[in-house]
Parts: C-alpha cells; sequence; structure tokens
C-alpha cells in the first residue's frame, strides 16, 4: 500500500470519529475499513472484528459483518485463540490453516463451521488499563502472508489512534451521563427534603434524617423514596403521609 493511501485511510478513520453518533458505530464502520483493506491485500473476501479490553474485562464491540462478530465472541467465550494469544502477547498471532494447525481445537471447529480456513491476530494498544485487537477472517488458508500481516500491522497502528480518541470520547459522555444522574438525584433528594420540611416545621438535616430513616425501614433505595414523595405531592395528595406505615 503506497504511503498516500495509507493516508487517506487514516483521514478515513479521523472521519469516523468526527461524524461519530456512538463508539459503536465508530467500530463497525472502523472493522469494516479494516476489512475492505485486507481484501484488497490478500484479493479473497476478509473479514474482522475488534475486541476491547478494558479493566480486566473483554468484549467484542464491532464488526463487519455479524459473521465477525459471532466469530469473536465465540473466541472470547472459549477464553482461547489467536485473538486472545495477540491481546495478552502485544504480537501479532496467525492461525493459518485451521485443518492443520493444533491450536485451539475447540475454536478451530467453530471457525470451520463457519467456512473459515484462517484468522489472524493484530493487536493494538490504547493505554495504560485498555488494549483491543483486529480479528480478521479468511475463507482460504495461507492468504495472510507476510506482506498481509505487515498491512494489517500498520492499519492497527492506525486505528489505534481512532479507538483511542473513541474510547476517551465515549468514557467522557459517560462520565457526564453518570454526573448528570448524580446531580438529578441530589436534586430530587432536596425537593422532597424541602417538602418534609415545609410540612414539619423542621430544618434540612432533619427532614433528610427522615428520608434516610423511612428509606432504611422500607428498604427503598432514597432517591426512588424522594421521587415518590415528590410525585405524591406533585399530585396533590398529602405528602406527610408517604411516611406512614
Amino acid at each position: 500500500m503506497a504511503d498516500h493511501e495509507r493516508a487517506e485511510d487514516f483521514e478515513e478513520l479521523v472521519d469516523l470519529i468526527a461524524g461519530m453518533e456512538d463508539i459503536k458505530s465508530v467500530l463497525d464502520d472502523l472493522t469494516g475499513l479494516a476489512a475492505a483493506t485486507m481484501t484488497s491485500t490478500t484479493g479473497q473476501p476478509v473479514e474482522c472484528a475488534v475486541t476491547l479490553h478494558r479493566r480486566k474485562r473483554t468484549a467484542t464491540i464491532g464488526g463487519s459483518s455479524g459473521t465477525a462478530v459471532v466469530l469473536d465472541r465465540i473466541e472470547q467465550s472459549l477464553g482461547d485463540g489467536p485473538c486472545i494469544e495477540a491481546l495478552e502477547s502485544g504480537v501479532p498471532v496467525l492461525l493459518d490453516d485451521v485443518a492443520t494447525d493444533p491450536r485451539w481445537p475447540e475454536y478451530r471447529t467453530a471457525l470451520s463451521a463457519a467456512g473459515v480456513a484462517s484468522s489472524l491476530g493484530i493487536p493494538m494498544t490504547l493505554d495504560d488499563d485498555a488494549g483491543a485487537v483486529l480479528d480478521f477472517f479468511a475463507p482460504a488458508s495461507g492468504l495472510f502472508s507476510e506482506r498481509a500481516i505487515a498491512e494489517g500491522m500498520k492499519f492497527g497502528q492506525m486505528a489505534d489512534k481512532a479507538l483511542r480518541l473513541a474510547v476517551r470520547i465515549a468514557s467522557a459522555e459517560q462520565r457526564a451521563d453518570n454526573l448528570k444522574a448524580a446531580m438529578d438525584t441530589r436534586t430530587v433528594i432536596d425537593v422532597a427534603c424541602g417538602i418534609i420540611m415545609a410540612q414539619n416545621n423542621c430544618s434540612k438535616d432533619q427532614a433528610f434524617e427522615l428520608l434516610r430513616s423511612a428509606s432504611n425501614s422500607r428498604n427503598q433505595k432514597l432517591n426512588e423514596l424522594a421521587e415518590g414523595l415528590v410525585d405524591r405531592f406533585s399530585g396533590a395528595k398529602e405528602a406527610k403521609a408517604y411516611f406512614d406505615d
């Protein structure tokens, strides 16, 4: 692959991130581009899936096809295969022929049943607590030559930049959602305390203690109890009765 072609591939990856709606759509598009790149290199239709390892959890989170996703998830469930080994070793791992390679017998059986004759795992480094692997699947043995592996590694080097950014964006969005949820919970508790204060002529600390005690005695989450109280008050019902046993 020429340098200008690799530059164009990288620009496509950047465009994927720029138009990202969620990390899943980015990863599906990324694996589609990886599959197209390897298909062009080998001359045979190659599929690709991506596995993300983060905070001691590993999962298949995108693929160029449903078959690629299923095969990758089978490997995750078995806990053994070229993708897993590539993730652990940090180097490409090739399963050149499912009919003759003695490693991973259960996984080879699943690959063969799906019409896959060879597989290649290309690792990517994201950050200190995260990694990923591009898992390629080919319909014939011997397709992942030294040249194909080198091209897969080059794509992986470009893709890990895009994936790293996507994970960071998704993590930031998750933190923002968690913060909003926490703020919403705090708001409804404050409103519920205000209702109790008005009805019992007590301090905020005393109101919160009443709410907390009711939460414990009813074995109900504090925010759920507060939401119920606010809903009853908004519905013009006697809010204080909500704490009556």
